[in-house]
């Protein structure tokens, strides 16, 4: 005896949607496990997750009234696939592309604490070449340049520049705002300043290329 599991065409099209929706989700899962062990390369991967993402995309589209939640079709249907549903509906792009865009803003935002830190570094050493030489307007600049550098992952961790800095900062925290620095202490000042440049730009990745 042969059972149907469709009245008509409408119901037919949903379970045969149906079908293609578990094998997308199945492949993407192979596909995730695969590019993990790195069974295929990343060059292999990418284009066939693209795929899958765009036909997942269309079908769940077309779906949506039918299947409101992708999970809730997964655990219906005893799909154990937790990586297809990460990459299908969390994520929505192939793990390259999100691994690049991580890169890619990371070194965005290296890049702008680079020129922080040097418009800091000139900024301070302009300002003893003016004879800005007051605690109370030497400190901020020193707090601002170390702050900076701080922030930056990329320095060595013996980085001499920030050792200095701290140094200095300690210094001044112990005068008055008032006080001024001695032509001595603002000419080693400068000399520590320019130095700690000169090892900042050459502890760069890439420097001088």
């Amino acid at each position: 005896m042969e059972v149907k599991l469709w009245n008509d065409k409408r119901e037919r099209e949903m379970y045969e949607n149906f079908a293609e929706l578990y094998a997308i989700i199945k492949a993407t899962e192979k596909l995730e496990k695969a590019y993990v062990r790195d069974i295929i390369s990343s060059a292999e991967y990418e284009p066939e997750c693209q795929k899958l993402i765009a036909h997942f995309k269309t079908l769940a589209s077309t779906l949506k009234d039918t299947i409101p939640s992708i999970e809730r079709f997964a655990d219906t249907y005893k799909m154990d696939c937790p990586a297809a549903i990460n990459r299908l509906v969390t994520s929505g792009v192939p793990a390259t592309v999100e691994h690049r865009s991580a890169a890619a803003a990371s070194a965005t935002t290296s890049a702008a604490v680079v020129a922080e830190c040097v418009q800091n570094f000139i900024t301070a050493m302009d300002s003893l070449k003016l004879n800005m030489v007051a605690v109370d307007q030497v400190h901020p600049l020193l707090s601002d340049l170390f702050a900076s550098l701080n922030k930056l992952s990329i320095l060595p961790p013996d980085y001499e520049g920030k050792t200095k800095m701290k140094e200095w900062i300690g210094r001044l925290s112990k005068m008055g705002a008032a006080d001024e620095l001695t032509e001595q202490q603002a000419r080693q000042l400068h000399f520590d300043l320019e130095s700690s440049y000169n090892s900042f730009m050459a502890a760069l990745p890439n420097a001088g290329t």
